[in-house]
């Protein structure tokens, strides 16, 4: 498994930098590195760094971007531009997934708000990133754009939503006992007249079998309603 890193280069508002922190931390990441920030530490990056203060506190500041990537594996540039010439070309999905297969450091890099990555830079990097966007307006906010990479080599290193709590599933006597009670209650009210061919009985089956994975539980608070409605 890959040890990602994020590299910030020149970036002038102290603002992405928090926000940027909190991007990292919400997908489990803690290796921030600034290449030549125009300020930091300052306040603005504190009042953005929501919960991730630790990662902040952990940053280390560069003077050149080779010294911030210069024990990585791979370093991956991104850019909202296509390049003559480039390192390979991949797609944030693509290159996240690469990522996440690389034994050993990997750096994602990105340039200043205003002027992104020099050429330099990108060809300091063994890769060029695209975040695909409309036509329009293909250029991202800094820290939106780490926030994409950061959730992208999350799923690709194998995360998962939590599972959602399991309950005992209904078992066809649980469904059986809802059915027979429901017609009860209609019975009881009037809106089934057995008389009358209505189709009730079949249409509530059917009704019911749209329900994938019903739960006891859910089958005894519906009998119970059915119980307080109609006395037993």
């Amino acid at each position: 498994m890959s040890e990602m890193r994020i590299v910030l280069c020149r970036p002038s508002h102290p603002g992405n930098i928090g926000a940027s922190a909190r991007a990292m931390k919400t997908m489990g990441l803690t290796d921030l590195r600034l290449v030549a920030p125009e300020r930091f530490p300052a306040k603005e990056d504190q009042w953005m760094a929501t919960h991730a203060a630790d990662v902040l506190q952990r940053t280390r500041v560069h003077g050149t971007l080779v010294e911030a990537i210069g024990d990585c594996v791979a370093a991956f540039a991104l850019s909202a531009r296509p390049r003559e010439w480039s390192p390979q070309v991949l797609d944030v999905r693509a290159a996240a997934a690469r990522a996440a297969q690389i034994d050993g450091p990997v750096a994602f890099v990105f340039g200043s708000e205003e002027a992104g990555l020099t050429n330099e830079e990108a060809f300091a990097c063994q890769y060029l990133v695209h975040i695909p966007a409309s036509a329009g307006a293909t250029s991202l906010n800094l820290a939106q754009a780490v926030q994409i990479v950061c959730y992208e080599w999350f799923l690709a290193a194998g995360a998962s939503i939590p599972a959602a709590r399991t309950e005992k599933r209904a078992t066809v006597e649980d469904i059986e006992g809802l059915y027979a009670h429901l017609e009860q209650a209609a019975l009881k009210s009037g809106f089934y007249v057995p008389e009358s061919h209505s189709k009730l009985p079949e249409r509530l089956r059917r009704l019911f079998s749209r329900v994938p994975d019903l739960e006891r539980e859910e089958v005894n608070i519906l009998r119970g309603l059915l119980k307080a409605l109609i006395g037993k």
